[in-house]
């Protein structure tokens, strides 16, 4: 039987990655390199006897930076894995030898950085399948065709952006007040002629007690305009293993329809949350399926905060949305998995699709020389 991408995904690889979530065995301690560059790790030691902490941040300069896995302890718990990853040997192995060209692989663990766009494109299709093209300002950008719905039919579409396999140049680690912080430089350049401008970016994360921040700063350092969209791909684990009784907040009051949950195609209808859609003051996720949109976001305090409670293991992650261009966010969440994807994106899905009938869909304008900043922080607390 031949399975397309999707259902490989989500019968082969999702099962394994979650199946040896949290597993380090000494072989795999000794895996050094993914994707041609060094692992680098984070550490600092907890202090605290009766406050979470976070102890630990992985990630790959290799990978365009990707967050590998983040640590915490728990007084009375322990050591707490925050992202739903494999071990460094298995990550290895699906990241250095079984993904595909585009890196597909990396937005099925840990949390991928998305750059130039989060989420879905959709476009008119190359003869091969292995392209699309779509336009923007009368300009044709032609994308690779990544992903499809494993339904008889299902459309090939663009998903996630450009960098999961890009390198890191200038990577540099160093102490800050509290903890301590990495950053690397990724030169896009046009992405290999998929767009339109060239981008250069800067990606920095720090790890102290109380926080992990994360940030994109992206600069036009080409001679045209260009739009350009910022997310992550953060798959958040729950220590319980009973993803029933996880609540899920998510401070949204619409919510985009979509065609269905195999191709997820926005239909360019906004809806009021309503029913288990209706996250504002927390739901537990039962044995429902999301994978959806939300947004004309709440923000307090410029806070757009999403809250996990995982209460059956007396813990909670809160993911703080700082930059004002964040306009939507996607949660993943399907039911037989022990994980929710929650990413913190400017743009809605298909923002260069004619459904949406000239609405602004958060994609940003840079002119030459411009720049935009994506900026989330992670908190911990006890429910």
């Amino acid at each position: 039987m031949k399975l397309s991408f999707r259902a490989y995904l989500i019968t082969v690889v999702l099962p394994a990655v979650v199946a040896s979530c949290g597993v380090m065995n000494s072989q795999a301690q000794n895996v050094t390199e993914i994707g041609g560059q060094k692992i680098v790790t984070l550490t600092r030691t907890a202090s605290s006897k009766t406050k979470p902490e976070f102890t630990s941040i992985t990630v790959l300069p290799g990978r365009g930076m990707e967050v590998f896995q983040i640590t915490a302890n728990f007084p009375g718990k322990g050591s707490v894995d925050v992202l739903a990853s494999p071990s460094l040997e298995e990550a290895k192995k699906m990241l250095d030898e079984q993904d595909t060209p585009n890196g597909d692989l990396g937005y099925r663990l840990g949390s991928a950085f998305l750059f130039p766009y989060p989420n879905r494109i959709r476009g008119t299709l190359s003869s091969d399948g292995k392209t699309l093209t779509t336009s923007w300002q009368g300009h044709n950008i032609t994308l690779p065709a990544n992903n499809m719905g494993k339904e008889k039919g299902a459309e090939r579409h663009a998903m996630h952006g450009l960098i999961l396999k890009s390198k890191t140049d200038d990577v540099k680690v160093k102490t800050i007040p509290g903890g301590k912080e990495i950053s690397g430089t990724i030169h896009g350049g046009d992405f290999g002629g998929h767009w339109l401008s060239k981008s250069d970016l800067v990606i920095t994360i720090s790890l102290t007690a109380d926080a992990v921040d994360a940030t994109v700063t992206a600069k036009n350092v080409g001679k045209e305009a260009e739009p350009v969209s910022i997310g992550w791909h953060p798959y958040f684990n729950f220590p319980s293993g009973d993803r029933t009784q996880v609540r899920l907040q998510i401070p949204a009051d619409m919510m985009a329809k979509v065609d269905n949950y195999d191709n997820v195609f926005p239909t360019g209808q906004l809806v009021p949350v309503s029913g288990q859609y209706d996250l504002r003051k927390g739901q537990p996720l039962y044995k429902n399926f999301y994978d959806d949109n939300w947004s004309k976001l709440n923000w307090e305090n410029g806070v757009a905060e999403v809250n996990i409670l995982d209460e059956a293991a007396k813990y909670g992650v809160r993911i703080h949305g700082l930059s004002p261009e964040i306009k939507t966010i996607q949660a993943y969440a399907p039911p037989a998995k022990n994980f929710v994807a929650v990413e913190h994106q400017f743009n809605f899905a298909d923002p260069f699709g004619k459904e949406w009938n000239g609405m602004d869909t958060g994609m940003v304008t840079l002119k030459p020389g411009d720049s935009t900043k994506w900026h989330v922080r992670l908190k911990l607390f006890v429910p």
